[in-house]
């Protein structure tokens, strides 16, 4: 199924894909509102024309999260989905920390219980289409987790539960632990996934694939980096996200050098095949069979428009063959574009035993 609009500069055909074994459609890309709020856009109203604009279009699958902005995204998701939420399968997440109280994160029953009716509130619906654990956390039993989430469908405030950067043991522990337990079942996985962070076409998307689970990656773009905006011999570009996490950022860091090299490689492969490198970078991410709709996270009208056409531009097979040339599958360039360490690799003592 597709939808063609002509809304906005040009016609544009979203097409629609089944939402893991759910029976939901969703639109083939989502709107990610990371942007939205303090840390990206501050403007609402600009903010609320550019989520209108991509529900025009077609798209039809909204993401967000309580950590991004400390609420606020969700503040202006809310406001802009009114007498539109009907037509939305709106998505978000918790875990991040919201507050000073040490209880106030997390992915504990006592937590899950006050960040979703604090987002229920913000987001002005009654329900969240799909509740995302929004990291592993290795010190709260998942069962633990998944019983607060099964609780919450039940009562009718959740529809689907999700994951995200979940390595794949923590998925399969998911889907055993529902069956198991008599649990809600997680249906999908949201993992960081580009050309230039490959890493999860080892295990991750196999495995999403073979349960079932929708996959709907973060940052396709490679935060920036699939852009343009990076270039060998160019001036450092300023953003709010490169202030943030200057190390993934900084073009003049050693452990980026491989990161600039794919770009420029990547850069000539786009205008050889004549379309533009936002176009390479989201057809490569539709183009694997588990992904059901990369996230893309446009701060302005102008972004989500160079963005929107990628749906509706599928890469053909000698493309996808030389990108693998200029990086290799299952290769991430840089470990700062995975998303999460796992414990055993972050703190020492994990790999140090101390009974002699």
């Amino acid at each position: 199924m597709t939808i063609r609009t002509t809304t906005g500069r040009n016609p544009v055909t979203i097409p629609y894909r089944p939402f893991g074994r759910t029976g939901v459609q969703v639109s083939a890309l989502a709107l990610g509102t990371m942007n939205f709020g303090a840390r990206g856009n501050p403007s609402h109203e600009d903010s609320i024309r550019v989520i209108h604009r991509a529900l025009d279009a077609g798209i039809n699958l909204v993401d967000t999260a309580d950590v991004y902005a400390q609420g606020e995204s969700e503040e202006i998701v809310g406001k802009a989905l009114e007498g539109r939420r009907d037509d939305v399968f709106l998505a978000t997440k918790f875990h991040g920390r919201m507050g000073e109280d040490v209880n106030r994160f997390g992915n504990s029953r006592r937590w899950i219980f006050r960040a979703v009716e604090d987002s229920l509130r913000r987001l002005r619906t009654d329900h969240i289409d799909l509740y995302q654990v929004h990291r592993p956390e290795e010190d709260t039993d998942f069962d633990e987790t998944l019983g607060a989430l099964t609780d919450l469908v039940r009562q009718g405030k959740v529809r689907y539960l999700g994951t995200s950067t979940f390595p794949p043991s923590r998925i399969v522990e998911g889907q055993w632990t529902a069956e198991a337990r008599g649990r809600e079942r997680v249906v999908s996985e949201q993992p960081p996934y580009s050309i230039l962070a490959r890493g999860v076409e080892a295990e991750v998307l196999p495995v999403a694939h073979r349960y079932g689970l929708a996959v709907i990656p973060w940052s396709p773009l490679a935060g920036g980096w699939l852009t343009g905006r990076y270039r060998s011999g160019g001036a450092q570009p300023e953003s709010s996200r490169a202030a943030r996490q200057p190390g993934r950022f900084d073009i003049d860091s050693t452990e980026n050098t491989a990161k600039l090299e794919a770009v420029e490689a990547l850069s000539v492969l786009a205008e050889q095949a004549g379309i533009t490198l936002i176009e390479l970078a989201l057809g490569f991410v539709l183009a694997h069979p588990a992904v059901t709709a990369p996230i893309i996270g446009p701060r302005t009208l102008s972004q989500l428009e160079d963005q929107l056409g990628a749906a509706d531009a599928p890469l053909p097979p000698d493309v996808l063959d030389e990108i693998d040339k200029i990086v290799p599958p299952g290769t991430t360039l840089s470990v700062r574009d995975a998303g999460y360490v796992p414990p055993a690799l972050r703190d020492a003592a994990a790999r140090r035993r101390t009974d002699g």
